[in-house]
């Protein structure tokens, strides 16, 4: 077998299913043997940030490796900023590109796609990724193959592979099995009871659930000890839609100021405050109204668990989960605590009977963002769950006030384009029909990825929030002009990708629109929603209050 059929192996035994990718001649051989080996589907898109953002989706919404698959130079480059998302925000991304063979390097010439030097790139990567290697012998490339996968998985970190264009088809040997680290025993032994025992000294214990939760593939087994714990459960406002469908005691999203009184309440004053995977970041704790003093949680998170001054190192958090079950049994009695009050839920919306219902609104009424989340609220409890795929800006921020479903957003590193590419990497994973909500702004930069829905078998519905505005930038710099767009008309570009586009401009033609998309099948429906520039949902307006609030407070 050659390199690159080890290779697809390899991805194919730690979870990947599929590659996306832009060809390019570096990579052509690259691309022709994915082909040929028939071994993980290749999805072609139009430019590289779709590809990263897809890819990155696909590795959140299943689990094990996204693969990305560019050429040398002007391909891996377009593709840095979607790694360095899938850094921060911790996602098992693989990047492959292709490169100049020995010969080429070895020729004296400056060759095109080249920056500085021919390794620009690689360095570049470095700065990007947990692990990297360069596949130019064959005889070492299934040791450098499996170490840079593995590491991937153990750390929920990008990576980068270089394949020198006469490399694809040598012959290879077998890459070894993906590797398992066990964690030293006792020390998981020590810091499992005494997480324990910190639980049950507590008063007001809370477990606020991350995104390494499902990056390490293990919300059945968190969800487990939650019931076994039986403390409250919220998330991270990054951590939305972990434990949707399961019966665990979750109470809401935690987002401080911009969010439920109760649930903020119960997370500013638990005194055994749990966080599983959770990052600490400012959109998860920047709006907090006592800011929480972290040195007083319980941290999981990177393989470290801190308690106050206290780190025990090298605990992943899926080891560190099965020794509390283990600690934890379903007969044995809750620890022996005070438990806080559940804040109440909030009611899910009945369907409406009449245009406007859900929503307590007259039909005719312009579309405001908490409209949408109603609508959207209506269709999911009428019709049963889908998951979201969410670009930044107020689209997210009224994803918040949709009933608790799967969601993947850019919510820590909030690169805008993400929302488009990201559904359609999220259905050719699962094979789940996703809802996409998106801004203009964000459209504009990678919405027309939309045209290779049909040919990756995807047909999303597309909620476009038009206000011809990058409205969530003008709530912090208001007089700028800088911040207006033109209004495009979406929905009429919708057919000539291939799509079926629908104007929106009041609550009944938003309910209307919503079912006709719904009961369409095959191709992509697109919502151009338009909404009158300055109008925010109620969350983002509470979060811009907060922010400002809390950073730029009045002078006494």
């Amino acid at each position: 077998m050659n390199l690159t059929q080890r290779l697809l192996q390899a991805l194919q035994a730690r979870g990947a299913t599929e590659v996306f990718g832009i060809p390019g001649d570096f990579a052509l051989p690259l691309f022709r043997q994915i082909e040929a080996a028939a071994l993980l589907p290749l999805h072609t898109l139009s430019h590289e940030p779709g590809v990263g953002f897809a890819a990155d989706a696909a590795s959140r919404a299943r689990g094990g490796l996204g693969v990305a698959a560019v050429t040398y130079g002007a391909g891996a480059f377009n593709l840095v900023n979607a790694v360095a998302g899938a850094y921060a925000e911790r996602v098992p991304l693989v990047v492959l590109s292709g490169a100049p063979a020995a010969h080429e390097a070895a020729s004296g010439f400056l060759l095109h796609h080249q920056v500085k030097t021919l390794d620009s790139q690689w360095r570049l990567f470095e700065e990007l990724t947990i692990d990297r290697a360069r596949l130019d012998d064959a005889r070492q490339a299934p040791a450098q193959i499996a170490r840079v996968l593995d590491a991937a998985l153990t750390h929920s970190r990008p990576v980068y592979l270089e394949i020198p264009r006469d490399m694809p088809g040598a012959a290879c040997g077998a890459v070894p099995a993906p590797a398992r680290f066990t964690p030293d025993p006792q020390r998981l032994a020590a810091c499992a009871d005494e997480l324990l025992a910190r639980l049950a000294a507590a008063q007001r214990p809370v477990l606020m659930a991350g995104v390494e939760v499902r990056r390490y593939g293990i919300e059945a087994q968190v969800a487990e000890l939650a019931r076994r714990l039986r403390i409250p459960v919220v998330t991270s406002f990054m951590g939305r839609g972990l434990l949707a469908h399961d019966d665990v005691p979750l109470v809401g999203t935690y987002l401080g100021l911009a969010g439920d009184p109760a649930v903020s309440d119960l997370v500013e004053n638990s005194d055994a405050l749990l966080l599983l995977g959770v990052i600490v970041s400012d959109t998860n704790f920047a709006v907090s109204a006592r800011r929480i003093d972290l040195r007083h949680a319980i941290h999981a998170f990177d393989a470290d668990v801190a308690m106050g001054h206290h780190v025990y190192h090298q605990l992943p958090i899926g080891a560190l989960v099965d020794a509390l079950l283990a600690r934890v049994p379903a007969a044995a009695p809750a620890p022996r605590v005070t438990r806080a009050a559940k804040p109440a839920a909030a009611p899910m919306p009945a369907r409406a009977a009449t245009p406007g219902a859900a929503w307590g609104g007259d039909g005719a009424q312009p579309v405001r963002p908490q409209h949408i989340a109603a609508a959207l609220n209506a269709l999911l409890h009428e019709h049963g769950p889908m998951p979201l795929a969410s670009d930044v800006g107020d689209c997210l921020f009224t994803a918040m006030d949709v009933m608790p479903t799967g969601l993947i957003a850019p919510g820590y590193y909030a690169t805008m384009g993400y929302g488009v590419p990201a559904g359609i990497g999220l259905q050719v994973a699962t094979a789940q029909r996703p809802l996409i909500l998106v801004g203009d702004g964000a459209f504009q930069m990678t919405g027309w990825e939309l045209g290779n829905a049909a040919r990756c078998g995807c047909d999303p519905i597309v909620l476009v929030f038009n206000n011809a505005s990058w409205e969530m930038l003008r709530t912090f710099e208001p007089a700028g002009r800088f911040n207006d767009l033109s209004r495009w008309d979406f929905a009429s570009m919708a057919a000539g990708m291939g799509g079926d586009g629908h104007v929106v401009h009041t609550c009944a033609e938003l309910q209307s629109a919503l079912r006709l998309a719904h009961a369409k099948r095959g191709r992509f429906q697109l919502l151009d929603i338009r909404l009158a520039p300055g109008v925010l949902s109620p969350t983002l307006e509470r979060f811009v209050k907060a922010v400002k609030r809390l950073s730029m407070p009045d002078p006494q």
